[in-house]
């Protein structure tokens, strides 16, 4: 049987090198867990949370699917920002999107998929609701403004979940950003689209 040795190798060689730098590190951070930050982010491979925003195991509690989708019938989603909001106490919910999205492109491809077609659907409601903004456009330039809307539908379905409500209706300090990366050069963009209250969410 395969075990994938090389890496439980590469496994004990990013311990040790923790454990040189900060001993106590390992002990100190199985005692407890208080993020700031709920990162919701795309399952894409070269987008990870932590390294991007440089912040070290304990900092960043993530939740990733395909195309950084919040839907509200999705209990997997929901369970993450109700756990971070509730228990954890986070201060910043980030939905960040990436530029060159596999997701965002396959939704606006006219061709079948398979399975990811129905979860896809969500991302082809926001083609329809911003139709006019795509006219004029060259396909890539279309692809980069439906990463951007994607960030920012989004950013509008966490504030109506019943969690972020609560937590508003609670006088809770609690920040919803929209943000977007490039892999191509490895830096973040704001997407000025933080909420910080009900008055903040974009009326359709």
């Amino acid at each position: 049987m395969k075990t994938l040795k090389y890496l439980f190798d590469r496994n004990r060689e990013w311990a040790n090198t923790i454990k040189e730098e900060d001993p106590a590190f390992f002990s100190e951070l199985s005692k407890q867990q208080s993020p700031e930050y709920l990162w919701i982010g795309c399952s894409d491979s070269r987008v990870p949370a932590n390294q991007i925003v440089n912040l070290p195991p304990g900092e960043v509690f993530v939740h990733r699917n395909i195309a950084n989708v919040v839907v509200h019938t999705d209990l997997n989603c929901l369970s993450v920002i109700q756990f971070a909001v509730d228990v954890l106490k986070v201060k910043h919910i980030i939905i960040c999107g990436h530029y060159g999205c596999g997701g965002i492109r396959a939704a606006m491809e006219d061709q079948e998929h398979g399975l990811i077609d129905n979860w896809l659907r969500h991302i082809k409601d926001v083609i329809r609701f911003n139709a006019g903004r795509f006219e004029g456009l060259d396909h890539e330039d279309k692809l980069d403004l439906l990463c951007e809307l994607n960030v920012r539908e989004q950013v509008t379905n966490v504030c109506n979940t019943t969690i972020v409500q609560n937590a508003w209706k609670q006088g809770r300090e609690l920040s919803v950003h929209g943000w977007i990366y490039s892999i191509q050069n490895g830096i973040l963009k704001d997407l000025d689209a933080c909420i910080t209250c009900n008055d903040e969410i974009p009326v359709r």
